[in-house]
């Protein structure tokens, strides 16, 4: 086996942000203990080129030798992205972060040592603090028909998963982490193929973890590492784009026949067909999505098709 270079590989994407990217870089650094080694890989997942030359500056202007900007010329998703900077990792951990995160104390030397000790975690993630320092919910149930269609308590209830609004002191096993921190086992990660870049947004962490568990690789939640994610929490959710919407309904479809079956992908479309047929007949801007489920959400519709090459 290859010796690796650096204990974790930090995978950035910058999309038009560099602002947030810059922050997040100067926290990990501010913050990572000395006594663990990592890289930072930043990937600009096709930026306009004014964002991408301002975050080319900083980073040149760091003294660090363990950054390392990468430029796509295609738009490929937050999967795409992140498997773009995986190709150049050299690392026992991969951590996935997103850009719009800070550091709280040190998360990252807690997962390290979490990890370190638990042989059968396959990935891990922390406590999630919103702008207002308020906690919120860090982990999910894995996307199904049940909870879909009667809500995320379904499973907690049916199936004795977690609470995910409780409080909790010690690390609990859970289905999937936020996608905003993940720290994967490097090996856990390859092996299971990484993400999976026919989808473009949403549910990619979800995925992964499924496939994780089915190889009898453990996700855990780690309560007692933290960190604070932009959520916009100010930001009206009515408002949100309908071909967003749009996006994050195909991302589920795709993610519920390909890991559960064609049935399962059918039974749950027709109560979205209905559903959203009621639904659009009062909130006409909801018929384009109905249109879209009736089709059967093809992944050729998918916003993924829509972004251009940059020169």
């Amino acid at each position: 086996m290859i010796e690796k270079k650096f204990d974790i590989a930090i995978i950035l994407i910058n999309y038009n942000s560099s602002e947030y990217t810059q922050k997040c870089v100067t926290s990990v650094l501010k913050s990572t203990s000395k006594s663990i080694s990592f890289q930072i890989i930043i990937v600009d997942n096709a930026s306009q080129k004014e964002d991408f030359q301002k975050l080319k500056i900083f980073i040149d202007n760091l003294s660090e030798t363990n950054i390392e900007l990468h430029r796509s010329r295609f738009n490929t998703g937050f999967g795409g992205g992140n498997m773009h900077g995986v190709q150049f990792a050299n690392a026992k951990y991969y951590l996935i972060l997103n850009n719009d995160t800070l550091m709280i104390d040190d998360p990252i030397k807690a997962c390290f040592t979490f990890m370190e000790g638990h042989s059968d975690a396959a990935v891990c993630g922390p406590q999630i603090y919103n702008e207002n320092n308020e906690k919120t919910v860090s982990f999910d149930h894995f996307t199904s028909f049940a909870r879909e269609v009667f809500g995320r308590k379904t499973p907690e209830i049916l199936f004795s998963k977690p609470n995910r609004k409780k409080e909790y002191s010690k690390p609990i096993l859970v289905d999937y982490v936020n996608g905003s921190f993940m720290f994967f086992r490097a090996m856990d990660f390859d092996a299971a193929g990484g993400f999976d870049t026919n989808i473009f947004l949403y549910f990619e962490e979800c995925d992964l973890c499924y496939r994780l568990k089915k190889k009898n690789r453990k996700t855990y939640f780690i309560p007692n590492a933290s960190y604070m994610h932009h959520q916009g929490a100010s930001i009206d959710k009515a408002k949100i784009p309908i071909d967003i919407k749009i996006e994050l309904k195909t991302s589920m479809f795709y993610v519920i026949r390909k890991n559960y079956g064609y049935l399962h992908y059918q039974l749950l479309r027709l109560v979205f067909i209905i559903r959203y047929g009621l639904t659009s007949i009062v909130k006409p801007k909801y018929f384009r999505l109905f249109h879209r489920i009736l089709i059967g959400l093809p992944l050729g519709k998918s916003l993924k098709q829509k972004q251009l090459i940059h020169t």
